[in-house]
């Protein structure tokens, strides 16, 4: 006979899921019995919860199916939730299998019960419990088959005495579909937005994630409209190498050039793109907007025509529609901006940028053995990287740095918690990603703060193996934290971080560790950190006091950081 949870996994490994995350517990002993008695399937226990989440987002991601995480019953699930936020506002399929107290102890109170069908009610897709034998087909199709066809999260939750039930004989073995086909924009629409575009004189892009299936068409459409093209910072990690046309990112981790291209064109063209950062977006612009769902369309900015479809789909109608342009100076002038600025960040990457001169004066600092500007750091990273070489980073100055100095070239890959701005993701998505190709290289842009926060998943990657490069920006701070308090007139308050040396730290559990102080000695130790054989960790001491400008500063702003600036000055107790 089979019980509930062989058929669980065997169905999951039928599927293709190759590993699942979590940490053991009794409610779920039968689900990790069957896992260990499974060939076809990888049981990887992790110190936190939250960091199997991570890890199974990581995974669906990377390959576009369905990651998988476990988490018993009460505390264990709770640990789950924000990682599976993640992956819910990443629109990625995950299935959490959650533990529960047994069935007569349902709702009486009893030790460790959490009320799971509330607790995920807003962060899943679809949500059951499972309380008898007969259930558990049906409800495992309807799962899988939903994160699938929404991509998003589905929770199944197993009583702690469901899982060794045994199965009827000849219950049917659950089968799970394919999503459902891309389909094409409505020909009407497609023909008014080729007329709009047609009568422009100048056309900027905003090409998001969306359009990551499309990179031939995108091209394309912005030689045809002589258009620049802002990339967020989802769709680097395929449009922007060997690409003419891209002038970086806008909003807070922006450059200059994205706001000549947006001030510049009379027709904006949103492609695959939600981004969600109105201040940044222009005025007065007709406005084109093409997504796969129609929920995105008009959200952000108010739309002239939309484009409800698959982006590759779309724009190959609608290329056959346009005439062309030949004026280029929309493009020239954003692309010349971009060179530009691009040329003044890669000064900042130099190991002697705080001793050279700036006009007939010479920078004063204290001692600028002991300042090493996190761009240098990115920028060493970005040289040695592998062109393969997939990285994670974690939410805040760490994705400034990587945004701004990192090239997405060859077939690299990028993951971070860019809907949800979770900290602490670096480290658990680097590990997933790991565990999916130990021979490809992965690379972690770490914050100190976030790091921190599931360090004990450092002895995860020891456990099994797992080759991570863990670079730490160790700022001292939370940085981006910093930033937004002295911009709007606050002094910082509550963002210094007393932190340990973190290469000790990782030597201690079985990791390579190296710590840096000498921004001299930066490019070797990365060169070194990247050639190691196995889980390694770089811990680099970087300037605190390292700001990111927007594409267009405010005088608000800078009144603001003026004013921060002198607080902190006056209450500084040295």
């Amino acid at each position: 006979m089979t019980t509930v949870a062989e058929l669980l996994v065997e169905s999951l490994a039928e599927h293709g899921v190759t590993q699942v995350w979590g940490v053991v517990g009794d409610a779920l002993n039968p689900v990790t019995d069957a896992i260990r008695r499974q060939d076809r399937l990888e049981w990887i226990g992790v110190r936190h919860e939250e960091v199997a989440a991570f890890a199974a987002g990581a995974q669906s991601q990377l390959t576009g199916r369905l990651g998988v995480c476990l988490g018993t019953v009460g505390p264990g699930a709770i640990h789950l939730l924000n990682g599976l936020y993640d992956a819910n506002k990443s629109r990625t399929p995950v299935l959490a299998i959650c533990g529960q107290v047994p069935r007569e102890d349902l709702g009486s109170e009893f030790f460790q019960e959490v009320d799971n069908d509330a607790l995920f009610a807003d962060v899943a897709v679809f949500n059951q419990t499972v309380v008898s034998a007969d259930q558990l087909p049906s409800v495992l199709e309807h799962a899988v088959n939903a994160a699938l066809e929404h991509r998003g999260v589905s929770v199944l939750t197993l009583p702690g005495d469901v899982g060794g039930l045994e199965l009827p004989k000849h219950t049917p073995t659950p089968t799970f579909v394919e999503p459902s086909p891309a389909t094409t924009p409505a020909a009407d629409a497609l023909q008014r937005a080729a007329s709009l575009l047609n009568a422009s004189d100048s056309v900027a892009l905003l090409v998001g994630q969306g359009a990551l299936a499309a990179r031939a068409e995108v091209l394309a459409l912005a030689e045809t409209l002589k258009a620049p093209m802002v990339l967020s910072l989802k769709a680097k990690e395929v449009l922007e190498d060997d690409n003419p046309f891209e002038v970086g990112q806008s909003g807070l981790i922006g450059n200059p050039a994205s706001r000549v291209a947006f001030e510049g064109c009379d027709t904006l063209f949103l492609i695959g793109s939600d981004f969600p950062y109105r201040d940044f977006l222009p005025t007065g612009k007709t406005v084109i907007q093409l997504d796969s769902r129609s929920s995105h369309i008009g959200r952000r900015i108010a739309v002239d025509e939309a484009l409800v479809g698959d982006c590759r789909l779309g724009l190959q109608e609608l290329l056959a529609q346009l005439t062309g342009s030949s004026d280029d100076s929309l493009l020239t002038s954003a692309r010349s901006t971009y060179e530009t600025w691009r040329t003044g960040q890669a000064r900042l990457a130099d190991p002697d940028y705080e001793r050279r001169p700036v006009g007939l004066l010479r920078r004063k600092v204290d001692n600028p053995e002991s300042r090493i500007r996190p761009e240098l750091l990115a920028a060493a990273v970005d040289r040695h990287a592998a062109q393969d070489a997939v990285f994670t980073t974690d939410t805040g100055m760490a994705t400034v740095w990587l945004s701004r100095f990192v090239r997405m070239t060859g077939s690299r890959r990028l993951l971070g918690s860019f809907n949800l701005g979770s900290m602490a993701n670096a480290l658990p998505q680097a590990l997933g990603a790991a565990a999916l190709d130990p021979g490809r290289q992965v690379v972690a842009f770490c914050g100190d703060g976030g790091l921190s926060m599931l360090m004990g998943d450092l002895i995860t990657a020891v456990a099994y193996e797992l080759p991570v490069k863990l670079v730490v920006f160790d700022n001292g701070r939370l940085g981006m934290v910093k930033l937004e308090m002295e911009q709007v007139g606050l002094p910082e308050f509550g963002t210094v971080l007393d932190n340990p040396d973190f290469a000790r730290v990782a030597r201690a559990v079985g990791l390579h560790g190296v710590r840096v102080e000498d921004p001299h000695h930066v490019e070797d130790a990365v060169r070194d950190l990247l050639a190691v054989d196995g889980p390694a960790l770089l811990d680099v001491v970087t300037n605190p006091d390292e700001i990111a400008i927007p594409p267009k500063p405010t005088l608000a702003q800078g009144w603001g950081f003026a004013i921060a600036k002198t607080k902190e000055f006056i209450e500084s107790p040295e």
